[in-house]
């Protein structure tokens, strides 16, 4: 607040004090603005929090809501012969499955005596690489792409091995160094019998990287077969290029790790666990915003406190649905009637617990726990599952015209109209400071014109008396 440094020399009345003692009394309503401002901000933050924790519960309970959802699985094998992962389209069953043979990719190798090393040069020609499929016995080659890879004179081992990985060809090259020297790998990039090869080399070059029994060139040695992966399944023969069986049954996929000497058991079961941590992350997302709501509306009768949102319409009327719903009804199950029989309790607190024993004995009752949570009428609302319910009162409460978000929109206005309302004070106050300035600047040279006429008279005073 502004001041005048001279205001008052004239009078000697401490004119400064005055105004700054009326200005702090003009301030009074500003200062109530500005403390309802801060209220008003903590409550639209409480709101806020309140959004938050609702969509969390919302999420939990259309999740629980979906079909999808109790249709998880999980699956065991009875060796580490066989791996198992399981979708949501698999339909608990056991299986008997037998590995005969693993897939494989072709790998060839240049003979001994080997290279002296990776440096040694290997002679000037053109490396062809034909990727196909091998006949009965590897007497004939049904060839699909090629790949020419010039090699030259200043060529060394590590060289070809680069030029082999950098040429595009779908094999892949390294250098394997033992004692006896430096020999040349070439290995298929993906396993199945459909992803063999066979090797040429013309006049001059490395002929020892030749590699094709179809045509009795058998320079290069090979080490591994191109194979497809073949097991059974319940007695049905199955073939794959890779080591995993995808979709082969409904939803799952098999890994096959090794070849078996006995049926493998494979079995594919309800995610009773996956389902059962999510049902406790649901019954504590709605103590979370059951214990939020009743912090922001309780009051303290004892400090005479009480909460930013107490008495908020809004808030109270969804803790009021929120509560009315846990201790309904459902025609959903017939096994279960309320959530309560499932094992969700109700606390005095407002709080929702989980009672282990009775959730596992619901879990093992699987298909009326699923209708409890997810049943879903078009024509009777009592026949609706509790996840449908608390999905549906959650997005009301969310939506464009929901409570919670007309209360904030409500509490947005009143915060702006509560700045203008500051805004103008501010104005005000400034123009009542002006004018008490000016009417104090006008009393002071008053009365300090009357106070040098008042010793003018005296003196005229006192010279009468002399004479």
């Amino acid at each position: 607040m502004a001041t005048i440094s001279s205001l008052g020399i004239g009078s000697g009345i401490d004119a400064n004090s005055i105004i700054t003692s009326l200005m702090a009394l003009e301030r009074k309503p500003l200062d109530q603005l500005e403390s309802a401002e801060k209220t008003i901000q903590t409550q639209i933050s409480e709101v806020g929090k309140i959004k938050s924790a609702v969509s969390k519960f919302r999420d939990l309970a259309a999740k629980l809501a979906s079909t999808d959802f109790w249709k998880q699985t999980s699956g065991t094998a009875a060796s580490s012969a066989v791996g198992i992962t399981t979708g949501s389209g698999a339909t608990a069953a056991d299986y008997s499955i037998e590995v005969s043979s693993l897939a494989s990719a072709q790998s060839i190798a240049t003979p001994t005596p080997a290279y002296a090393s990776s440096a040694a040069l290997v002679g000037a020609g053109t490396l062809t690489i034909e990727m196909g499929t091998w006949g009965a016995n590897q007497a004939s080659f049904n060839g699909s792409t090629s790949t020419a890879i010039d090699i030259t004179a200043d060529d060394t081992l590590a060289s070809v091995r680069d030029k082999i990985n950098s040429s595009g060809a779908a094999v892949t090259a390294s250098i394997l160094t033992d004692a006896s020297g430096a020999r040349l790998v070439i290995r298929s990039k993906e396993t199945g019998a459909a992803n063999a090869f066979r090797t040429s080399v013309s006049a001059g070059g490395p002929t020892n990287l030749a590699y094709d029994p179809s045509s009795g060139v058998n320079n290069a040695i090979r080490s591994q077969t191109a194979a497809d992966a073949a097991a059974t399944i319940n007695g049905l023969p199955v073939t794959s290029a890779t080591n995993s069986l995808v979709d082969v049954l409904d939803g799952v996929t098999l890994t096959l790790n090794d070849k078996t000497t006995s049926p493998v058991t494979v079995s594919v079961k309800p995610d009773t666990a996956s389902m059962k941590k999510t049902l406790q992350d649901f019954a504590a997302a709605y103590t979370e915003l059951a214990k939020l709501i009743a912090t922001d509306t309780r009051y303290d009768a004892a400090s005479k406190a009480a909460g930013p949102l107490q008495g908020d319409s809004a808030v109270i009327g969804l803790q009021t649905r929120l509560r009315a719903m846990l201790g309904a009804t459902s025609g959903a199950s017939t096994a279960f009637a309320r959530l309560s029989d499932a094992g969700f309790e109700q606390q005095r607190d407002g709080s929702l617990t989980v009672n282990e024993s009775k959730l596992d004995k619901a879990l093992a009752n699987l298909p009326e726990l699923k209708a409890l949570f997810a049943n879903s009428s078009t024509t009777d609302p009592t026949l609706d599952g509790f996840a449908k319910r608390f999905r549906i009162v959650a997005t009301d409460a969310l939506g464009i015209d929901g409570a919670l978000t007309s209360r904030t929109d409500g509490l947005n206005a009143k915060l702006e109209r509560n700045r203008d309302a500051q805004d103008r004070m501010e104005d005000r106050l400034a123009q009542t400071q002006k004018r008490l300035e000016a009417q104090y600047t006008a009393l002071d040279a008053k009365i300090g014109s009357l106070s040098g006429l008042s010793s003018f008279v005296s003196q005229q005073i006192a010279l009468w008396n002399k004479a």
